[in-house]
């Protein structure tokens, strides 16, 4: 396994980290529940091939995760840093401190390593966090007390407003998204690298979507890869701004072939990286035939986020990726970060039409984009 600095903070870290959001499962009767001891198998796997960064969250596996991994590590705290988050619901510090105490009563901790402010945006920061007695404020006073040791945030705002939280100068880490499909935060993981912030990526292999077979994605490396999913992580962890990759791992499956591929200690080629950005140009020339994402379509008077829609009817329809296009779909208007309404919500009044400047027939494509990804997988 290789190990990366994290930043400022004097953690040496595995190259891959193990995400605990998508922990195995198991039938009992009708129902299908999580599987607590295949849980730790797998965990505890993820430990002997040389993983020594765990991520979880409070509403994580229907809110299981925090003390499955608890129990997980038990035997082996000392041995590994542990990760979670506090969502920010409101800007008391009194609330912050709570949710905080309730996670290390799960996690059966007395200091979680690096604590996260859940899915953060700029705004959210000045409007509820950095503000009197608010959790900015409840965030420091635990990291004084010895309950945290590190002050982290996940990021899934405008990449431009990356480097605006880093600025803040009160984060040690960042965890935000990139992977082969979206590089709007490279810039700011480069900035975040420089100014001393360590830097974990998440859903390097799309939630494990960008492992699913696709001749596009098999394409960048042909011949020199087992798996999607290696190309993908490959990719992730050749950046140099980037000290961990971490992955979701439901199975001692998942888990040989990522650390394998994190184990691997020779970087993609300049070569490989520019194969990799001149098919992935052309794949986005191609994508742009259908739509730029220029937005002048917005705002919908349906509140339909036509731009996000088409973004991922070109994941499907471009890159062949359609369980992770399916996938995020679902998701729209479910989380923060995917706001408006799925393509369904459409009532066909033409006013997106007058505002395309590439006269595109966005009605069409509207039901053409639901009826390929609102399918049944």
């Amino acid at each position: 396994m290789q190990y990366r600095k994290l930043g400022g903070t004097g953690a040496s870290i595995s190259a891959l980290g193990f995400g605990a959001m998508r922990l195995p499962m198991a039938r009992v009767g009708d129902k299908e529940v999580f599987d607590v001891e295949e849980s730790a198998r797998v965990i505890r796997r993820a430990h002997a091939l040389g993983v020594n960064f765990f991520d979880t969250a409070p509403y994580y596996c229907g809110g299981q995760s925090e003390a499955i991994l608890g129990e997980a590590l038990k035997g082996i705290r000392d041995q590994v840093y542990v990760s979670t988050k506090n969502p920010i619901e409101d800007a008391s510090g009194d609330h912050f401190r709570e949710r905080l105490e309730k996670s290390l009563e799960r996690l059966g901790l007395e200091r979680v390593d690096f604590y996260h402010m859940w899915g953060i945006s700029l705004e959210a920061y000045q409007a509820r966090i950095a503000v009197k007695d608010g959790p900015l404020s409840a965030a420091l006073k635990a990291r004084e007390e010895g309950l945290i040791a590190h002050l982290s945030f996940s990021f899934h705002d405008k990449g431009e407003n990356l480097p605006k939280l880093v600025d803040e100068g009160v984060f040690e880490t960042v965890l935000c998204q990139y992977n082969i499909l979206d590089r709007s935060n490279e810039a700011g993981i480069a900035y975040a690298k420089a100014k001393g912030l360590g830097v974990v990526v998440m859903g390097p292999v799309g939630g494990g979507r960008l492992g699913a077979p696709s001749e596009v994605i098999r394409s960048l490396l042909a011949g020199q890869a087992r798996s999607n999913a290696e190309i993908a992580l490959r990719f992730v962890l050749t950046n140099p701004g980037v000290a961990c990759a971490l992955s979701g791992m439901g199975s001692l499956a998942q888990v040989e072939e990522n650390a394998a591929t994190a184990s691997n200690a020779a970087p993609l080629s300049a070569a490989e990286l520019e194969s990799i950005a001149a098919s992935m140009e052309e794949n986005k020339r191609l994508a742009e035939l259908y739509c730029t994402g220029c937005k002048y379509c917005m705002p919908c008077p349906q509140g339909v986020n036509i731009p996000l829609c088409f973004q991922l009817m070109n994941y499907h329809r471009v890159y062949k990726i359609t369980d992770y296009a399916r996938g995020e779909y679902r998701s729209i208007g479910k989380v923060e970060w995917m706001p408006g309404k799925d393509a369904s919500a459409c009532t066909e009044c033409g006013e997106c039409e007058t505002k395309c400047p590439q006269r595109l027939s966005v009605r069409e494509q509207l039901k053409e984009t639901h009826a390929a990804l609102a399918a049944a997988e």
